[in-house]
C-alpha cells in the first residue's frame, strides 16, 4: 500500500497546476482507483474525482482502505458527504494528508440513502448549513473547497408536474445557495443543470427526467462572474462539451466518460493542444496489464480493474468480442484448483489476448 506521501507528492504544487477545465464526475460504485487509474491513461490532464465518501467513514473507518489511490491517479479530488462542520473538517484534513489536490462537498446526489443521511442534494435546501460546511472545511486545508450542486430540488409528492417548472423563486433560491457558499469561501462550483427530485425517482431517473436547463446554469455564471463554474449533465460529446464552454469556466462529464473514454482523449486535445496524442487501445491495455498484475498479486480481484475497462472500444469494430473476453475471462481467474497457475499468471494471460484483440 501506498503512503500519504508516496501517493500524494507536494500538494500546493499540484494545487497550483490544477486545471478543471475537463473532469470526470464523480460516481457511486463506478469511479473507484481503478477506474480512475484506467481513465488517467486517455489524458495527463482531467481532473478526477472519487467516489463520494462520507465524513463519517473516513473519520470513524479504515481509511487507509477508503483513501488509497495511485499517483499516476492525480490530479484527483476527494468527493464528501456529510452536513457535520466538525466532520468534514476532519475528514478533509485527512484527504489533503494523503494528498488530494481538491476536497468537493456533494450537494447534488439524490439518492434515498444520501437523502436519508441528511447530505447530498437535500442540503441545498439548507444554505446556512452547507455555508458553515464550507467555512469548517475551508479553516481545516490549504487545498480547494469546491462545491458539487444541482439547480435546486423537487420533493416527491406532485414531482413530475414541477419538472417543467422554473421561474424566479427557484432561481432565486439558487442564487442565495451559491452567494452563501461563496461567502464562506468556496470559489469553484460544478452545477448539475437539472433540479434533483428528492424521494420517488431512482437515481437513473433523477439523472434523465428533470429537463436540462443549461441557460440557468448561464444565468448563475453572468450574476457571479467571480466565481469559477463547471457545468455537468447531458454532455455527451467533444462538440457539446466544447460548445458549453463558451460559457462555463469547465465541463465534467459523467458516464459517457466512463462509457466511451475515447471522448476525454478527444477533449484533451481539442481544449489544451499541448501536443497530447491519445494513446491507440493496445497500448492502454498494456498499460493496465502491468497496474493488474501489481493489484492482483497484491490479492485484488481481476474483475475488480476489468470491469472498468470495457467500454474501451466501444463504436469500434471487435467491441462486443472484447468485452466478452475480458467479462468471461475475469470470472475464470481465481484461483485454479489442482493446479499451479497462479492469480497473476492468469490475469497476464487473459489481458495479453485482450491486447491482441484491439491490435486486430
Amino acid at each position: 500500500m501506498e503512503s500519504a506521501v508516496e501517493a500524494g507528492g507536494n500538494v500546493e504544487a499540484a494545487s497550483e497546476e490544477l486545471s478543471r477545465t475537463i473532469s470526470v464526475a464523480p460516481m457511486m460504485d463506478w469511479t473507484d482507483r481503478h477506474c480512475r487509474y484506467f481513465l488517467r491513461g486517455f489524458s495527463p490532464r482531467i481532473h478526477l474525482y472519487t467516489e463520494m465518501l462520507t465524513a463519517a467513514a473516513i473519520v470513524h473507518g479504515d481509511r487507509d482502505r477508503l483513501l488509497r489511490y495511485s499517483s499516476a491517479e492525480r490530479p484527483l479530488a476527494l468527493q464528501l458527504g456529510g452536513s457535520d462542520p466538525a466532520l468534514l473538517a476532519s475528514a478533509a484534513r485527512a484527504g489533503q494528508e494523503w494528498g488530494y489536490d481538491e476536497i468537493n462537498l456533494n450537494c447534488g446526489c439524490p439518492s434515498d440513502r444520501v437523502h436519508s443521511g441528511a447530505f447530498g442534494a437535500c442540503l441545498m435546501q439548507r444554505p446556512e448549513r452547507v455555508a458553515e460546511c464550507v467555512a469548517a472545511m475551508r479553516a481545516a486545508v490549504g487545498v480547494p473547497v469546491t462545491v458539487k450542486m444541482r439547480i435546486g430540488v423537487i420533493h416527491a409528492p406532485g414531482a413530475r408536474a414541477q419538472l417543467g417548472q422554473f421561474g424566479e423563486p427557484e432561481y432565486a433560491a439558487l442564487h442565495a445557495f451559491t452567494a452563501a457558499a461563496a461567502a464562506a469561501g468556496c470559489r469553484q462550483f460544478i452545477v448539475h443543470a437539472r433540479r434533483a427530485v428528492l424521494g420517488g425517482f431512482s437515481p437513473k431517473e433523477n439523472r434523465e427526467v428533470p429537463p436540462l436547463r443549461f441557460d440557468v446554469v448561464q444565468r448563475l455564471k453572468q450574476d457571479f462572474p467571480w466565481l469559477w463554474l463547471a457545468v455537468n449533465g447531458g454532455l455527451r460529446t467533444a462538440d457539446q462539451a466544447t460548445q458549453a464552454l463558451q460559457w462555463a469556466d469547465g465541463v465534467m462529464l459523467g458516464r459517457e466518460a466512463y462509457h466511451r473514454p475515447y471522448v476525454l482523449g478527444e477533449l484533451h486535445e481539442r481544449i489544451y493542444q499541448d501536443g497530447w496524442h491519445t494513446p491507440a487501445p493496445a497500448v492502454l491495455v498494456e498499460r493496465m496489464q502491468d497496474y493488474a498484475l501489481r493489484e492482483v498479486a497484491a490479492g485484488e480481484p481481476l474483475g475488480a480493474i476489468t470491469r472498468h475497462m470495457l467500454g474501451l472500444l466501444n463504436g469500434q469494430p471487435g467491441a462486443r468480442r472484447y468485452r466478452q473476453w475480458l467479462s468471461e475471462g475475469a470470472r475464470e481467474s481465481g484461483p485454479a484448483s489442482g493446479t499451479a497457475v497462479t492469480p497473476a499468471a492468469r490475469a497476464a494471460a487473459l489481458l495479453r489476448e485482450a491486447r491482441a484483440l484491439c491490435a486486430a
